[in-house]
């Protein structure tokens, strides 16, 4: 079965965009910074090793929103083409690389199911990693850590109960990478 990864950037203070968030500034101010490790020797190294078990993308109906123009048809892994599934409320017609799904259960069984074995990745949305947090449905978290603080901006783990157990750090220049697999989800910690 699919191992399901949630996969994103965050910055040292917590937050997975910076300050006014916009449709222009999808990342909030500054937050491009959150990805710039993705283009540097060892992040492109960690890439490619993702990559090689990656079977299938979820994604909130706003990442795929505000990615779609950067994506194009391809989805966010270009030429491969890795199927993307996007959570949504008002699904819309399907294409051969993105598919629109209205639940959580429905959009990891389909993408489960297109994976074929390979990894499943969460990514793009606090709100969708943590509806697949709160419903217990990630095997692992990794968390590409910024030397950034942005003092505001979309909190990830905002009233959140877990037990991690670290499998993984890889120290770069421009972020430290952390492997957890979830050993206790206890919901949501008010």
């Amino acid at each position: 079965m699919s191992n399901v990864i949630l996969a994103i950037s965050m910055s040292l203070d917590g937050y997975v965009t910076g300050p006014d968030v916009t449709e222009t500034d999808p990342l909030g101010k500054g937050g491009e910074r959150l990805h710039a490790w993705s283009s540097d020797r060892d992040g492109q190294a960690l890439m490619t090793r993702a990559g090689k078990t990656l079977g299938a993308v979820i994604c909130g109906r706003r990442t795929y929103d505000m990615s779609l123009p950067g994506w194009g048809t391809n989805g966010p892994t270009g030429g491969r083409r890795v199927p993307v599934f996007v959570l949504t409320h008002h699904p819309t017609e399907n294409t051969d690389v993105y598919h629109f799904t209205s639940t959580i259960e429905s959009t990891l069984a389909a993408a489960r199911a297109s994976a074929a074995g390979g990894d499943v990745t969460v990514m793009g949305g606090a709100d969708t990693a943590r509806q697949f947090l709160t419903h217990n449905l990630v095997d692992e978290i990794q968390i590409h850590l910024v030397p950034v603080l942005f003092g505001a901006g979309t909190l990830l783990f905002e009233n959140l109960d877990l037990d991690l157990t670290p499998v993984e750090v890889i120290d770069s220049p421009a972020a430290t990478h952390l492997r957890y697999r979830v050993s206790r989800f206890a919901g949501p910690s008010r």
